[in-house]
């Protein structure tokens, strides 16, 4: 039963952070010249220079990258990516019909907006979703890296270019404005999750405290392809144990999750690490 309610505010969750992107995309960051990042502004870009419908295009671009994740990520990774992207192409139509004018200088409007954008997307990351393709696009490309090199790397290096060809884009096919109030959207929008997501982008270090770590560490390694340090440990009341830790990022975390679950018995920690040395 706790299963089933935390499933479903993880639904509700996704669909409130959805409308809330949605809204502050089509009520007050285009009509202030700023866009989305990701592949929500190639989509808003699309939608500028061909006067084609918004949500058509946002579909249009999203589609491809929700496949992928799909395929590559999981089911239930890509089931509630489907979920979120869905309500977000949905709300953009709604609110694209709801009167709505935001009495202020582009500037206040602009970061007003970023924040709504940012808890929007950090509600959608904290209850397992996604909405942008680039963060599915940076999250394939990090996982065929390190099934390859046996590392663990972060995002953020690979969402900032993503997003840097992107305003470079609204540079060159729009105007100066609108590239700076949309990278001042970006700052906004990704500080806000950054503070309620414990920086998504960077690595994840999993530490579990377990009877059985080799069967553990073998489900870990099946299901994700990663490969885990087991270490002797001691508990004053449990007695002897083994300590697994694992590196993964931030969308491993639902599928690792359901691992430990599965195992049963186990204690667990999830801590970020911003950089490792070799």
């Amino acid at each position: 039963m706790d299963k089933r309610i935390g499933s479903f505010f993880s639904w509700l969750g996704i669909t409130l952070g959805a409308l809330l992107a949605s809204f502050s995309v089509v009520c007050i960051l285009i009509p202030n010249d700023a866009i989305d990042y990701g592949t929500a502004g190639i989509a808003i870009i699309t939608s500028k220079l061909s006067g084609w419908n918004l949500s058509a295009c946002v579909a249009m671009i999203f589609t491809p990258f929700l496949l992928l994740g799909f395929i590559l990520l999981g089911r239930s990774f890509g089931m509630r990516a489907l979920w979120g992207s869905a309500v977000y192409t949905v709300g953009l139509e709604f609110f694209e019909e709801i009167p709505f004018e935001l009495n202020t200088e582009h500037f206040l409007a602009v970061v007003f907006g970023g924040a709504i954008l940012g808890a929007g997307l950090s509600l959608i990351l904290r209850c397992g979703g996604c909405i942008d393709g680039s963060e599915i696009f940076a999250n394939i490309v990090l996982s065929k890296i390190s099934k390859k090199t046996g590392r663990s790397f972060s995002m953020t290096y690979l969402l900032i270019g993503f997003n840097a060809c992107v305003y470079l884009a609204v540079f060159l096919l729009i105007n100066r404005n609108a590239a700076l109030m949309s990278l001042l959207v970006y700052v906004v929008a990704t500080s806000v999750i950054n503070h309620f997501t414990d920086h998504f982008e960077s690595i994840k270090q999993v530490t579990i405290i377990t009877k059985d770590a080799n069967a553990l560490a073998e489900a870990i390694r099946e299901g994700l392809g990663k490969t885990c340090t087991i270490m002797n440990s001691y508990g004053l009341i449990s007695g002897e144990n083994k300590t697994v830790i694992c590196y993964i990022n931030y969308f491993e975390l639902p599928k690792i999750k359901d691992i430990i679950a599965a195992n049963g018995g186990a204690f667990t920690t999830v801590s970020t690490i911003d950089e490792i040395v070799r």
